[in-house]
């Protein structure tokens, strides 16, 4: 049987465990958490090795590791310093955050934003509640970014629709790669509407090593910008980074209302099973070719929903 494991960050490990929740089995001895998909068997472990086995195991990675079309077991991660590690004077100085919304749900764009952030500014975005926007409800996510565009912060959002995220699929970009060239061009763009000279650095959340989103973008003949960092949860250092976060997820759930009102129907966040019964209202409704201008289709959600037609 087929697998490959890979060195997770234990926070993206968390977000697995929340997104598999309906599909949970028993858990062994010394795992997090153990998930049956069609795809693959996948079972997170404390150390932060996370297992995928079975017929399609590069298919279920694919949702959380740029590795997966790579060897099928990662090298290891260390926590020890490299070039790419922020220095920790760059959280309390001028600098450019970037994150992303919508990358585990069915339903929806991916959204990106990069938000520069003065030194000055940091203590009010403080008061205004900016910090992680996993801490936070949705509700609250949305009144926290109309205060965020309240004030002189400059930043640039990117939404990746889903015609164009399913066409990229295709075309063989995982969704790594695309990531990493939204997170790329939201940084280019916020560095064209500012004094690039004015931002001490630019932080990016990690999703992948450093290495690989060079690669990434390298393809598409685009270079790292000087100064630019990488850090698993970077939004819990960095101000900035978590405005990126509060921006991209109030877009997210802007563009959801907006797709839920073209169907008919609440389109759920995340990819249950209770998207998987929305999937086939959907294709009952408006038939599966349609889905392609509402969700990331080669999720295996579209699969199992043919089992509630």
């Amino acid at each position: 049987m087929p697998q490959n494991v890979y060195t997770i960050p234990k926070n993206t490990i968390e977000e697995m465990r929340r997104f598999y929740a309906n599909t949970l089995q028993s858990t062994p001895q010394g795992a997090v958490f153990r998930a049956k998909t069609s795809n693959a068997v996948i079972t997170a472990y404390k150390s932060g090795k996370v297992m995928f086995q079975g017929n399609a195991p590069a298919v279920e990675a694919e949702k959380w590791t740029d590795k997966a079309k790579e060897s099928a077991k990662a090298a290891p991660k260390t926590n020890k310093t490299t070039v790419f590690s922020p220095p920790d004077t760059l959280f309390t100085s001028n600098h450019i955050g970037s994150d992303e919304a919508g990358t585990g749900d069915y339903f929806g764009p991916i959204t990106v934003a990069a938000v520069f952030v003065k030194k000055e500014q940091i203590e009010l975005l403080r008061e205004l509640g900016v910090k992680d926007s996993k801490n936070l409800t949705d509700s609250t996510i949305r009144k926290i970014s109309k205060d965020i565009m309240n004030l002189d912060l400059p930043y640039s959002l990117l939404i990746l629709h889903n015609e164009k995220y399913n066409k990229l699929q295709k075309q063989g970009w995982t969704q790594g790669k695309m990531k990493a060239m939204l997170h790329h061009h939201a940084i280019n763009n916020l560095l064209n509407k500012i004094d690039s000279n004015s931002a001490d650095g630019i932080l990016i959340d990690q999703f992948c090593e450093p290495a690989v989103y060079k690669k990434h973008i390298a393809t598409e003949k685009q270079k790292l910008a000087d100064n630019t960092y990488f850090m698993t949860k970077a939004e819990s250092y960095s101000i900035a980074v978590a405005a990126g976060s509060i921006i991209a997820r109030t877009s997210f759930l802007s563009e959801m209302d907006k797709l839920s009102a073209k169907t008919g129907i609440a389109l759920p966040k995340g990819a249950s099973k209770k998207v998987d019964q929305t999937i086939a209202r959907v294709m009952k409704s408006k038939g599966e070719k349609a889905l392609n201008s509402y969700a990331k289709t080669h999720f295996a959600n579209t699969k199992k929903a043919k089992n509630y037609l």
